[in-house]
């Protein structure tokens, strides 16, 4: 039985270990956390997982929260005009729903889950140094511990990391008493309100400790009005300057916002980072090799709310390379090769996050402003989040982008 180490316990190496456990290898869990740290610990992200990443939970029956989450159907997107009105504003319906659950409910569960099905659950927040002596006691060890020591690891891959600071100011609310959606009361979508210059709010249901909630997440230029979070350590301070910033920049949105309250004392997180992508082989001192999971080798800006799935993605890809490889060494080619095969994915979302962080160019404003005319613009560009790999066939470039619209326009 071949003996596998998993450091972090996130969407993707809790994903590892459990798909793993069910395939019969042996597997140890490094967390720094227990279970209970962090289903009463501070909200860890935003999450909205469209279907190819939900699938993936389903496929190793980790779905435990599904028929409890909020099931998304679908995604809208809304452009502020200078006067405070809606400049654009359109909903797009999902093929497959989307769901979030707050990742404290999600790693705690899956934690308590893994070790009731005899997996190895070790409480230690690990240090190179540490990884060093595992490194020779197990076959493969895997880093998805995105943050700290361990991503250093790593080397930044030039390349294919245009940024070399934060594009965005994050900061994030949980609540309870969200009013109801004017636009489309029957079903729960994202909904994205674009700030020109200024920034971006997302707006999604959720399912957290206390139930049914929703997500009030900002996403703002750095140096600009939304970047205020800084050093607010009070979540009522928190949640006061959320609210004023969404009445100042996003009247509509704040008038469903008069009532809201925390969820609980844990329910706010900001903070930034800068988008980058790093070569997927850490070294340690003694000359073994770890692989990089997730976005300790691929981390996007979340504007476009990609994170988790492509966690959950990454996840299953290594699953099937760690099958398929039976019994052959986990040498540095094959984990060069693992990652290439995620990449394959990955670049997508790479590239289209990286757009969304700049100023859209006018073909970009054109799709956005026929998708408030022609459902299936609306419809496609929504599915998108599912499978970005599709914005390759209409949206980088303008004159695809024509040939698509004129493609849907009435009459064609």
């Amino acid at each position: 039985m071949r003996k596998i180490l998993v450091v972090g316990a996130g969407q993707s190496g809790l994903q590892i270990a459990l798909g793993l456990q069910a395939q019969g290898y042996e597997v140890t869990l490094m967390s720094n956390r227990t279970a209970d740290e962090i289903r009463s610990g501070r909200v860890m992200s935003t999450q909205c997982m469209f279907h190819t990443a939900l699938q993936h939970e389903r496929d190793i029956q980790a779905n435990f929260w599904e028929s409890q989450a909020p099931k998304i159907e679908g995604l809208g997107v809304s452009v502020a005009g200078p006067d405070g009105s809606r400049a654009i504003d359109w909903v797009g319906k999902l093929d497959g729903y989307a769901q979030s659950v707050d990742q404290r409910v999600k790693m705690a569960g899956w934690m308590d889950t893994f070790a009731q099905r005899g997996g190895q659950l070790v409480i230690h927040g690990a240090a190179v140094s540490d990884l060093d002596y595992f490194a020779r006691t197990y076959d493969l060890v895997l880093v998805s511990a995105g943050k700290g020591e361990l991503v250093s690891m790593f080397e930044r891959d030039a390349s294919r990391s245009p940024f070399d600071a934060p594009q965005r100011a994050l900061s994030v609310a949980y609540v309870h008493g969200l009013g109801p959606r004017p636009e489309h009361p029957e079903f729960d979508a994202v909904r994205c309100n674009l700030v020109p210059g200024v920034g971006e709010l997302f707006v999604m249901p959720t399912l957290t400790t206390s139930g049914r909630a929703d997500i009030l997440f900002w996403e703002g230029v750095p140096g600009g009005p939304l970047d205020v979070f800084q050093g607010i350590k009070d979540p009522s301070e928190h949640l006061a300057l959320t609210l004023e910033l969404l009445e100042k920049f996003l009247p509509w949105e704040y008038a469903r916002a008069t009532k809201v309250e925390l969820t609980d004392a844990g329910g706010t997180l900001a903070g930034r980072y800068a988008p980058t992508v790093r070569k997927p082989i850490g070294r340690l001192p003694s000359g073994g090799l770890v692989l990089g999971v997730a976005d300790v080798v691929v981390a996007n800006d979340p504007i476009t709310g990609q994170g988790s799935n492509s966690a959950s993605k990454c996840a299953a890809s290594y699953i099937s390379s760690i099958v398929e490889h039976g019994d052959k060494p986990f040498d540095g080619d094959w984990m060069q090769s693992a990652f290439d095969r995620y990449w394959e994915t990955a670049q997508h979302v790479t590239k289209w996050t990286n757009a969304m962080l700049g100023a859209p160019p006018e073909h970009v404003l054109d799709i956005l402003g026929a998708a408030g005319q022609l459902q299936p613009v609306a419809d496609r560009f929504a599915n998108g989040f599912n499978d970005p790999a599709d914005f390759e066939n209409f949206f980088y470039d303008p004159d695809k982008a024509a040939a698509y619209l004129e493609s849907v326009a009435p009459g064609a």
